[in-house]
């Protein structure tokens, strides 16, 4: 008893750090492409470090695997860039909750990735989100819907590699797949840079507090964090994780409102919207629980 309470408390603790990686949107002055090209790069070194220092195996055998990964890994470069962009763009409270649509992006492509069964189930709970979506975008400024449009995009971009993933995961080590995934994450983001006709070296010159943030960001916030749930996933059961996970806009709302004081530019109508998807989300998850239950009893 007292060892999963530990797992589960340590897992919080990961959730709750996860939750700061918005706010650090805020807090680091640096531009979103050039702060999700330190978060990359950082997170793929530390990783690979960690990973040496564990003695883990790298090697991708699957030359068809390595390629779907490193592809994925585009998709990743892509759902941190929109969602830096819609941090700088409105607030951390509003790009958190356009992410909370996550899952139930996720029920509409799984069944077109994994080839499994469409849930009606899971479309009246997307039907909620995006109820509660338009309660937001409609009482909020027009300086916001540039940042709960890209906030949006990041959401599904977020559920497409998180598909894919599911998918490489039966053949690849969650390990390799977050190694090659930030390698490729790399690359891109240095693509996107170079070939940036307003960026110079310059722009690569941080202040120290942006930096010191940046490895909070990339090390504690990344490949730390991601190398102890894959431990607690071990013991606690990749449900148990995923729901645990569904707490992390909560967390990041609750951070937003201390730190950044965004309570004080957010309506009741944001809170009402908000209540409506983190609810519809929350209402995935138990139904997901249900239906386990029974596949696990029909079964036996």
């Amino acid at each position: 008893m007292w060892e999963k309470l530990k797992y589960q408390l340590t897992l919080h603790l990961i959730i709750f750090i996860w939750g700061f990686t918005a706010i650090l949107g805020k807090w680091i002055d640096a531009d979103a492409f050039v702060l999700v090209w330190f978060r990359v790069i950082i997170a793929f070194f530390s990783l690979l470090v960690f990973l040496i220092i564990l003695r883990r195996n790298l090697i991708i055998q699957s030359c068809s695997n390595a390629w779907k990964t490193l592809g994925v890994g585009v998709l990743v470069a892509l759902h941190w860039l929109t969602f830096y962009i819609s941090i700088k763009e409105s607030t951390a409270s509003l790009a958190i909750i356009c992410l909370a649509t996550t899952t139930i992006h996720v029920s509409w492509l799984e069944p077109l990735v994994m080839k499994r069964k469409f849930l009606w189930s899971e479309l009246v709970l997307g039907v909620l989100i995006i109820g509660g979506i338009l309660v937001i975008t409609g009482n909020t400024g027009e300086q916001n819907m540039i940042g709960i449009a890209f906030g949006l995009l990041s959401a599904i971009l977020a559920a497409s590699f998180s598909v894919f993933n599911a998918h490489l995961i039966q053949d690849v080590t969650a390990s390799k797949i977050t190694l090659y995934e930030m390698f490729s994450a790399s690359i891109v983001m240095s693509l996107f840079l170079i070939f940036n006709p307003s960026f110079t070296l310059n722009n690569l010159l941080i202040s120290s507090n942006d930096f010191y943030l940046l490895l909070f960001l990339g090390i504690i916030c990344t490949s730390i964090a991601f190398l102890i749930t894959v431990e607690i996933t071990k013991f606690l059961g990749a449900f148990t994780v995923t729901l645990s996970i569904n707490m992390e806009p909560i967390y990041t709302l609750g951070l937003a409102a201390w730190f950044l004081g965004e309570h004080q530019d957010l309506s009741i109508w944001f809170y009402v919207g908000a209540s409506i998807i983190v609810g519809a989300v929350f209402g995935n998850a138990i139904l997901k629980y249900q239906q386990r239950k029974r596949l696990k009893k029909a079964s036996t």
